[in-house]
């Protein structure tokens, strides 16, 4: 995969194929995601934190039980209100000029560059619709990658992060394990004393803690996703 620089002379016919499939890399069962769109994301997902080779943490949410499956996917559309950024990106990324400054760029070998696709620049140049929205997913991801350290040492910091023991009972006996992940503890941060309850939230920490753990939730709507899709093949 080789990015290079997006810009509206070399990239003035660039068309993007919208829609979700397996096609476009969409068949996977959980996806990366950041802080910036937690608010969003906490309405249809289940918000997971894990470890990485270097135990720094991050987030996820789950998109399906099985290898390689996303329950959220419905023909060629995503079933939910919010598509995570990693996910409505398409073939562009975010990264840096010679100057250091952030810019978009694009993967010219990417499955969703199709001469019949959405156009990204207008006739005369401008952004057309869809690099503005392709920006602000951007924006989330590059601003999320710059803070979510800060916000995952200050939850852990303050003795907020608990293991998540999932395991998901679907219809005859079936059960699926997902593990190694991490979730806020909502005991614990009931229980907070009030000057780390007020330095959480003066680092507006605490609106992702809550949605973190108010997330969890939505496994039971994974559940019946899962359940109708295996009983209609």
């Amino acid at each position: 995969m080789t990015f290079v620089l997006l810009n509206n002379v070399d990239h003035r016919d660039l068309r993007v194929a919208v829609g979700h499939h397996a096609r476009y890399g969409d068949a996977i069962n959980q996806t990366r995601v950041f802080p910036p769109e937690f608010e969003e994301l906490q309405r249809d997902y289940a918000i997971l934190l894990r470890r990485d080779e270097s135990d720094r943490l991050y987030a996820t949410v789950l998109l399906g039980l099985d290898p390689d499956e996303n329950l959220f996917l419905d023909g060629e559309r995503w079933d939910a209100r919010y598509i995570p950024a990693t996910r409505a990106r398409g073939p562009f990324s975010i990264g840096h000029d010679a100057d250091g400054a952030p810019m978009v760029f694009v993967d010219p070998d990417h499955p969703r560059l199709t001469p019949d696709g959405m156009p990204v620049f207008r006739d005369h140049g401008g952004n057309a619709p869809l690099l503005d929205h392709v920006s602000a997913m951007l924006q989330r991801i590059y601003v999320g990658v710059q803070t979510e350290a800060e916000l995952f040492d200050a939850l852990e910091g303050a003795g907020l992060l608990t293991p998540a023991l999932l395991q998901l009972d679907l219809d005859e006996g079936r059960r699926y394990n997902v593990p190694d992940c991490l979730t806020v503890d909502t005991d614990r941060l009931a229980a907070l004393d009030p000057e780390t309850l007020a330095m959480l939230h003066a680092q507006d920490h605490l609106r992702p803690a809550i949605w973190i753990a108010s997330s969890l939730g939505n496994l039971r709507h994974l559940i019946d996703r899962k359940i109708r899709k295996d009983a209609h093949g």
